[in-house]
């Protein structure tokens, strides 16, 4: 809606007045431009106005400073968080491998010290694996990775880096079974090393113990005392660890000692053992000698032997003497 004359500003005006005060304001404008840009006389002022002014330019960006400073603190917040995520992550894979080079490392000593058996005893043997665990309350078995394809055969001694630990129960295939010398069914021909004495090992049924029931009252066992295989029954090469006794004690008959070992393998926590293919041999006469003659490479070729005439023959043989007293017809005298 267009405006009166009356209400118009007066500046505009449409009289002389108005349009020579224009100009004078203009040219007035224009002479404090050229000297405050040639002689710097309003610098106080602008000063002076700015800082009046600041507070006023400052309250009206806060809105845009506050939505801004929001914003990049939400990012960081977000990027913060995804960072933790991140190292939390990081943090876990390196302790699940630091976890797994330890057991790697527990691995490797076990497999160091087998080694080390088979060298220090010079043993034909046989890396197997543990793949099956079978402690129940009446038997104690182990399943192995190898089988009758890799020449695995029944009755074959079961060893690990500390002692016995069991022979070859049944064989399958590409897996054979393992009755540990802490079954119940299972038996052991031992010596004590200090003394010298020989009896039988059995599995206990109390986990993880061997008994000898059968000694002596007169044996000299003591508690410490370590256990060996005997070689009797030709099944254990002699001189390998079984275990250590613990205690000694009266049977319940008082006819004999019972004494408890401990076994010296570790058959709760072995996961490599050995399979030994070197066996003892059994117990009895030893096998009749075959007769040899000499060397044959020291005997003459029958063609190299001198011949022999018939004239040099005869003059070997000896002919039978005639009495002094019997005359040429050969009768009597």
């Amino acid at each position: 809606m267009a405006r009166a004359r009356d209400e118009s500003s007066p500046l505009f005006a449409g009289n002389a007045a108005g349009t020579l005060r224009l100009i004078f304001y203009l040219a007035l404008a224009m002479v404090l431009m050229v000297l405050d840009h040639r002689n710097n006389w309003l610098w106080r002022m602008r000063y002076t106005a700015s800082m009046v002014v600041e507070p006023v330019y400052r309250l009206a960006g806060l809105p845009a400073v506050g939505i801004r400073t929001a914003s990049v603190a939400f990012a960081d917040r977000q990027r913060l968080t995804e960072q933790n995520q991140r190292l939390r992550e990081d943090l876990l894979l390196a302790n699940a491998k630091l976890n797994r080079m330890g057991a790697v490392a527990v691995q490797n000593e076990r497999l160091k010290q087998l080694l080390d058996t088979q060298h220090s005893l010079e043993l034909n043997v046989q890396l197997a694996h543990v793949i099956g665990v079978d402690l129940g309350a009446y038997r104690y078995q182990l399943t192995l990775n190898v089988g009758a394809r890799d020449g695995v055969k029944p009755g074959q001694p079961v060893i690990d880096a500390h002692g016995v630990m069991g022979q070859i129960k049944e064989v399958l295939p590409t897996t054979s079974v393992v009755m540990l010398i802490t079954d119940p069914s299972h038996a052991i021909p031992v010596v004590i090393a200090r003394s010298g004495l020989r009896t039988v090992a059995y599995g206990s049924r109390e986990s993880g113990q061997l008994s000898l029931p059968n000694i002596p009252l007169a044996a000299d066992v003591r508690v410490g005392d370590h256990l060996l295989t005997s070689g009797l029954g030709g099944r254990f090469p002699p001189g390998f660890p079984v275990g250590d006794v613990r205690s000694v004690a009266p049977s319940a008959t008082g006819m004999f000692q019972m004494a408890q070992a401990d076994p010296a393998a570790d058959i709760d926590r072995s996961e490599d053992v050995l399979l030994l293919h070197d066996q003892a041999e059994p117990d009895g006469p030893p096998a009749p000698i075959t007769p040899m003659g000499p060397p044959t490479d020291l005997a003459p070729p029958a063609e190299a032997a001198p011949a022999v005439s018939s004239s040099q023959a005869g003059a070997f043989v000896k002919k039978p003497s005639v009495p002094a007293s019997a005359d040429s017809n050969g009768g009597p005298p």
